[in-house]
């Protein structure tokens, strides 16, 4: 779920402004929270999520650790980009389809082995 106040910017990860929002919608924050948190006014965080304007580099270090990411990541595109965080829902389902591939998994190698039993006893029955 993306916590989003502006609809107007690109959300493209192929420029600064894109990576920012992107990153900023991974910790679920909103353009304003993210702001107050920078001591920075919305409007100028908007103009860097729209491209409009470019953080300087001390703000886009500490940018970059708010979000936890790298400012290389920022800036280029370049290293790990941050992972959406997940919601109770989608845990839940995940956790589901573990377990029922573990279901799955454990069914399966209990008829490897009794296939790999039968095999075993015609061999010798042959030999």
């Amino acid at each position: 779920m993306f916590l989003t106040e502006d609809s107007d910017h690109s959300g493209s990860a192929d420029t600064l402004g894109g990576r920012i929002v992107h990153a900023r919608e991974a910790q679920e924050l909103t353009t304003s929270q993210l702001a107050r948190r920078l001591g920075i006014k919305t409007d100028t965080l908007h103009d860097w999520e729209s491209d409009r304007a470019e953080p300087r580099s001390n703000r886009l270090l500490t940018l970059a650790g708010m979000l936890n990411v790298s400012p290389t990541w920022l800036l280029t595109g370049a290293g790990e980009a941050p992972v959406d965080a997940l919601n109770e829902t989608e845990m839940m389902h995940i956790r589901e389809c573990v377990e029922r591939m573990r279901e799955q998994v454990t069914t399966v190698v209990d008829e490897l082995e009794q296939l790999q039993k039968r095999l075993e006893s015609y061999e010798s029955y042959r030999a």
